[in-house]
């Protein structure tokens, strides 16, 4: 059945809603949501319960889904635990890394349209491509973290590569730090961090929540989300998702369309739980933003142009993915759970674009066209064993788990556009090259299979005051590389293995005060050495780089607020040329302190954000001159504030606002260019009423409110300009 959905969505590349107003669409998503209301309604009067009510849901004997999101702490904004790979769901105050997890009210309020937009709440979590880019990249403490790294339940390589729709997310859970020994390998092996999506699911209460919204410059979009629970004592849920928005962006002549359907299905008993979940998705740019790289004539950087441009002003994006998801586990006594899941996940994407390069200080840039075509198959698999019991006076959660990613990306790249040439503060657009007729062969470019073996145990000892984890995880990183130009292998096959561990402690000083401390791996596949002549090891494969946290910190409660601080070390290898001979010799070192809170401060008012100062270094170098220099793209100062205050005067509306501010940043590896410091301020305002005896939330957010210009650094050196002010309105209404 998954199969079958899977070719349907892909097939031709249709776009179902493709061409459609957004008029006619959200007429179209309305109808449709009626009906869905009407069978929910129908099967819910069968039970003869008084206003066609489901019946209450009872869960007392239930153990909870291990895919299930923990509950919101107070002001909603975050939630109280979140899914710590083999580690499972554990609170906050019981982890020993640092970990923060959105809500979907959070979601709901921000308009989050993707990731990029919840993590101006995030003091550790920078942007690191521009917001309407091809994919969507962001920073974890200081090492890169793109978009098809992003886990769904805990798995990878099932989420969309240039952006992940929110609308069907309860959760967005940060774990700062490396964490290849929790999770397992990413697909492209960054540490800085993993971001887990955690579909939503039909809770107790029914759901039928309608949204329709606009944003700068004439955005229109619908979004409609039903969940409902069946059966006796609402064993069977479905919870239900679409969205279609399409227009004008605040860039001139740049626009977008997205789509996103998706279904979560589950059932839980007392012994077996399941849950499905099929997700498709479309999102079409035209006049994309790219980012710009540094020519060698740049001696200082020009000041940041207008975030209106869509540099180099021409070019698309088009993607769609369908993916599916189904896990399930089993309680096979009291004490031991067994666990499966299994994803499968068809891409395909194109675009026409090109990287603008500086030339000069004056703003000059060129640039050359290309058109890339790559289809992506994603095959995702887990499964274990877990198990809670008690050896003396000693606590165990012990979980033993197996994963298995399989991805094969093929390529076609064209390059044959004309180059050209402008300054980027003329504001010139481009027209975008045709590829009518054009030949660009689909070849192979990547097959890869990440295959881990874990196991780890929880202890807790003095009641568990003292919570002291341990695991290992052999990782096995498998795969080939291929010319894209020719489809010939570009290097020896790939087959490594390396094992990573892992440990934490916390110590609960008081109920409401824990101390940390924890050592975490995390690994990226290693290089092959080029085929030289003047390299003495040519076409030797680098072992997986092993990237290395410590960790140590508290964290701390007082009445509804959630506050914590860590510091950290973060080392991750490079490799490079030492003389003739090529191997691991470069090591970057980020260490720091970051202090973060969320939560209710009193009454009415909620604040969430953090600082964050980070020492990233090139603690070692082949280069001389290049050792203990700053790491590119990572600012020493992060600071984030942001609060909501509902309001006395008028019972219903609440004025929020939040602050960023960005240090400067390095901008080249030998410290002479850098990017200056940013501020930002965001606004807004929502008012909860009820109309015609139907509660409505009305929503109006503005990011960027002064409208300032600003670069963007990213760790490997490129620049982007800052996105623009931006205005979206909202009204959600329950049915």
């Amino acid at each position: 059945m998954a199969n079958e959905l899977l070719r349907g969505w892909e097939e031709n590349g249709r776009r179902p809603l493709a061409g459609m107003k957004p008029a006619a669409w959200a007429a179209r998503l309305a109808v449709g949501g009626a009906g869905l209301l009407c069978l929910a309604g129908a099967a819910s009067a069968q039970s003869a319960a008084p206003a066609a009510q489901l019946p209450t849901v009872t869960v007392s004997q239930e153990r909870e889904a291990m895919d299930a999101a923990p509950p919101a702490y107070a002001g909603g904004q975050v939630g109280s635990g979140a899914r710590m790979g083999i580690l499972g769901n554990a609170p906050v105050m019981d982890t020993p890394f640092s970990v923060t997890s959105y809500t979907a009210q959070a979601i709901e309020n921000e308009q989050a349209r993707s990731v990029a937009d919840l993590i101006a709440m995030d003091p550790s979590v920078r942007m690191a491509s521009a917001r309407s880019n091809i994919n969507e990249d962001i920073t974890i403490r200081g090492f890169g973290v793109p978009s098809a790294d992003f886990a769904l339940n805990g798995m990878f390589g099932l989420t969309p590569l240039w952006r992940a729709p929110l609308e069907a997310v309860e959760r967005v859970e940060i774990i700062k730090g490396p964490s290849a020994a929790l999770f397992g390998m990413t697909p492209s092996g960054s540490v800085g961090g993993v971001v887990n999506l955690v579909p939503k699911r039909a809770g107790s209460e029914p759901v039928s929540r309608i949204t329709v919204g606009a944003s700068s410059d004439s955005v229109l979009g619908a979004h409609a989300d039903i969940g409902r629970r069946f059966g006796e004592d609402g064993a069977f849920g479905a919870r239900l998702n679409v969205m279609h928005r399409e227009g004008d962006t605040p860039v001139n002549a740049q626009s977008t369309r997205e789509s996103l359907a998706a279904l979560g299905l589950d059932f839980r008993q007392r012994r077996l739980r399941a849950s499905l979940d099929l997700l498709w998705s479309e999102e079409r740019i035209d006049n994309i933003v790219r980012q710009f790289q540094l020519g060698p004539t740049v001696t200082a950087l020009p000041a940041a142009p207008s975030g209106k441009i869509a540099y180099p002003g021409f070019g698309w994006s088009d993607g769609r993915s369908g993916g599916a998801l189904l896990r399930a586990e089993y309680d096979l006594t009291d004490a031991i759970t067994a666990y499966v899941g299994y994803g499968q996940r068809k891409q395909n994407w194109s675009a026409v674009a090109a990287n603008p390069v500086l030339a000069g200080n004056a703003g000059d840039y060129g640039f050359f066209g290309g058109w890339q075509i790559m289809p992506t198959d994603s095959k995702s698999l887990e499964a274990g064993l877990r198990a809670a019991f008690k050896t003396g006076g000693v606590t165990h959660n012990l979980a033993l788990g197996f994963t298995q990613l399989k991805q094969v990306q093929g390529l076609g790249f064209y390059m044959g556009f004309p180059p050209g040439a402008s300054n980027i503060y003329a504001g010139q657009l481009f027209p975008t090259p045709s590829i009518a007729g054009l030949a660009n062969p689909v070849l192979p470019f990547e097959d890869g299979k990440l295959s881990s073996l874990a196991v780890a145990d929880t202890l807790g000892f003095m009641d568990e005051r003292l919570l002291v984890s341990l695991g290992l995880r052999r990782q096995s990183v498998q795969g080939q590389s291929y010319n894209f130009m020719t489809g010939a292998a570009s290097g020896p096959y790939y087959d490594q293995s390396a094992t990573t561990p892992f440990t934490g402690v916390v110590f609960k000083l008081r109920p409401n005060l824990s101390l940390y401390a924890s050592y975490v791996e995390g690994l990226s596949k290693g290089d092959t050495a080029p085929v030289s002549a003047a390299i003495s090891n040519p076409g030797q494969v680098m072992a997986p780089y092993q990237s290395k946290q410590k960790e140590i910190g508290a964290k701390f409660e007082l009445g509804g607020l959630m506050a914590s601080v860590g510091l950290f070390e973060l080392t991750k290898p490079s490799a490079g040329l030492s003389g003739t001979t090529f191997g691991v010799f470069g090591e970057q070192r980020n260490r720091g302190v970051e202090a973060a809170l969320a939560g209710e401060v009193t009454r009415g008012v909620r604040v969430v954000g953090g600082a964050a100062y980070t020492h990233a270094v090139l603690s070692k170098s082949t280069d001389a001159a290049l050792q203990g220099k700053d790491a590119i793209g990572v600012p020493k100062w992060q600071l984030n504030l942001g609060a909501e205050w509902d309001t006395p005067f008028l019972p219903g509306l609440t004025l929020t606002g939040r602050a960023v501010h960005t240090a400067r940043a390095a901008a080249d590896a030998a410290n002479t260019l850098y990017v200056p410091s940013w501020n930002r301020l965001d606004a807004g305002a929502r008012y909860a009423t009820r109309i015609g005896g139907q509660p409505v939330t009305f929503r109006l957010n503005v990011e960027n409110l002064l409208d300032k210009s600003y670069w963007g650094a990213e760790t490997r050196g490129y620049l982007f300009v800052g996105s623009p002010r931006t205005v979206s309105l909202s009204v959600s209404v329950d049915l």
